[in-house]
């Protein structure tokens, strides 16, 4: 059980493995007026970065799952060097169906949400571990801008345009679930910048050390036709933002 060797190849020196900067998710911490000792469960945790400085800002506590190995150990190790190992825990699990031993103050699943099968799913799974009045983060994409085909949907590495929604669409859909949206955290075409062109980056340093790897060639393919692919759609087309709901 783990991922797929590529996909920590593409964001082997990413600590967030989604399109929103450091910067950017202290405010979002900031924003939510996170009280000390508040207990938190991050479902798909990848490098732990989310519950290890909100720990260190904020004093809150809690636990991760995530089915990368590698990211696991990464976010372990980002803990103890942030000084806050005894109070945030990271377990290596499949995060599907994965619920609290008892009720948290926040749970979160930040840019996974196929762990549930959708957004409805990811919604009612974390729902079983929080608590009544606790808050949920959810990460998910969204048209920035409708693509004009299916083709530009597929430039975006999304199967249909059917399969995600415009922002305010996105929040409706929250909403018809019976959550309010409390606070948001948006990335801009900058952010996205700082996400997909440091994979370039990762991928390139590896196929230096790795030329006769037998993963070399699909990741000299990626490379190869990944930046003008990401400039031409996901950049003009796809949004990404962490929503902050509470149950009404």
């Amino acid at each position: 059980m783990d991922l797929p060797r590529i996909f920590t190849i593409r964001e082997s020196s990413h600590r967030i493995h989604n399109p929103l900067t450091g910067a950017k998710l202290a405010a979002l911490g900031e924003a939510l007026h996170l009280a000390p000792g508040t207990r938190a469960l991050d479902l798909a945790s990848g490098s732990g970065e989310l519950l290890c400085t909100w720990a260190r800002d904020h004093g809150i506590t809690g636990t991760g799952v995530d089915i990368s190995t590698v990211f696991t150990e990464r976010a372990r190790a980002r803990a103890a060097e942030l000084g806050v190992a005894g109070r945030v825990g990271f377990v290596h699990g499949d995060a599907a169906g994965h619920v609290a031993d008892r009720p948290v103050d926040l749970a979160a699943c930040v840019g996974a949400t196929w762990i549930g099968g959708g957004v409805a799913g990811t919604t009612e799974l974390l729902g079983r571990s929080l608590r009544p009045g606790g808050l949920m983060l959810i990460g998910e994409p969204y048209w920035r801008r409708t693509p004009p085909d299916e083709e530009t949907a597929k430039g975006c590495h999304v199967d249909r345009i059917a399969d995600f929604l415009p922002l305010p669409d996105l929040i409706g859909s929250f909403q018809d679930l019976g959550y309010d949206v409390v606070e948001m955290m948006l990335a801009d075409q900058d952010s996205w910048d700082r996400y997909a062109a440091a994979q370039w980056l990762n991928l390139r340093r590896w196929l230096d050390l790795n030329p006769d790897n037998e993963l070399a060639p699909a990741v000299r393919e990626e490379l190869t036709e990944e930046p003008a692919r990401y400039a031409r759609c996901t950049r003009e087309h796809l949004g990404w933002g962490i929503f902050a709901l509470m149950r009404r």
